[in-house]
């Protein structure tokens, strides 16, 4: 799973001041991580391992999840469900995180970005990993189980999604189609846990989602080919060679006319063609940023994707925002 994002200075209290080890700082492949006061060093571990000093994954998650509740219900979803929501991202996040580096803690120490992570340096055992799983998912459950029937039994179908997203890369050059499906699957729990159905509207807001997060995936796969290749590992990056970009963009436009052909079903006005257009300017940084395959440019691009989550969020909101709108 994925995630860097916001800057967050470092708290000063000198009374509580600990060994650099022992605090969770920025690490060194990500100067944009959250950066949290001096925590214990067996609390920043499981922060780490949690990703909670990383929180675009959670955004990029969050995002289109609030906007498939705003469609659903017309701009007025039920604050009780929304809550359950924000939670629920939150915490299956942080579940996938953790199943994530327990699946490649052999794979781990390889790759540059990753070889610091908590499983693969040992500071967390795999027992310990399995156990915060197990509790993540058993709070995640408790959330979902305030919601009806078909949103509990899409959790689970999600969740077992996320579980295999990991192995996917052993047996695949195409494992980000597995977390497109996965980091979308809250699209189709929203449209259930506010109809009791998941319209067409729902279902191509997902498609367009997966198309999406494929892109993007392939952008943040990008920063490790030269690991992955050492270390064995397949991505779509690596399967689409000096394609990479022009498959990019490729799905950039099939996610924009998605999204143009769910606004044209669901009657949406001005705002949500806005946001569009916004998402396309993004789309056009990101080419710029990729056009010379420099790591480091290719993170920023993955991290940009943020910002066209939360434009078409806004787009949404102020669409239903418009006196005139009916639900979906």
């Amino acid at each position: 799973m994925h995630c860097h994002f916001f800057t967050i200075s470092r708290c000063s209290f000198p009374s509580l001041s600990r060994r650099k080890s022992d605090t969770l700082a920025a690490p060194k492949d990500n100067p944009s991580a959250l950066v949290w006061c001096p925590v214990p060093g067996r609390l920043a571990a499981y922060l780490q391992l949690m990703r909670l000093d990383r929180p675009v994954g959670t955004l990029l998650l969050l995002w289109p999840t609030l906007a498939a509740l705003w469609i659903a219900a017309g701009g007025t979803p039920p604050w009780p469900i929304v809550a359950a929501f924000v939670a629920g991202t939150f915490l299956m996040r942080a579940a996938g995180c953790v199943v994530n580096d327990m699946a490649d803690r052999d794979f781990d120490p390889h790759v540059t970005r990753t070889a610091n992570r908590p499983l693969a340096t040992g500071r967390v055992s795999r027992k310990e990993a399995g156990v915060l799983f197990v509790v993540l998912a058993l709070l995640a459950l408790a959330v979902v189980m305030t919601l009806n029937t078909l949103t509990r039994l899409l959790a689970v179908a999600g969740l077992l999604v996320a579980v295999a997203y990991p192995f996917m890369k052993r047996y695949t050059h195409l494992p980000q189609l597995v977390l497109g499906v996965a980091f979308s699957w809250g699209i189709p729990m929203a449209f259930a846990a506010v109809n009791e159905s998941v319209s067409t509207l729902g279902w191509l807001l997902f498609l367009a989602s997966l198309l999406w997060i494929v892109a993007y995936d392939t952008e943040y796969a990008m920063v490790d080919r030269r690991d992955d290749l050492r270390a064995g590992v397949k991505s779509i990056a690596i399967l689409f060679g000096r394609a990479d970009r022009a498959m990019i963009a490729l799905l950039q436009a099939a996610t924009l006319g998605m999204l143009v052909v769910l606004g044209v079903n669901a009657g949406l006005r001005i705002p949500w063609f806005a946001a569009l257009a916004v998402a396309a300017a993004l789309f056009l940084y990101q080419q710029h940023l990729i056009r010379d395959r420099d790591e480091s440019r290719c993170f920023a691009a993955f991290r940009n994707n943020t910002w066209v989550g939360f434009a078409l969020f806004a787009g949404a909101v102020v669409e239903y925002a418009m006196p005139g709108r009916a639900a979906a």
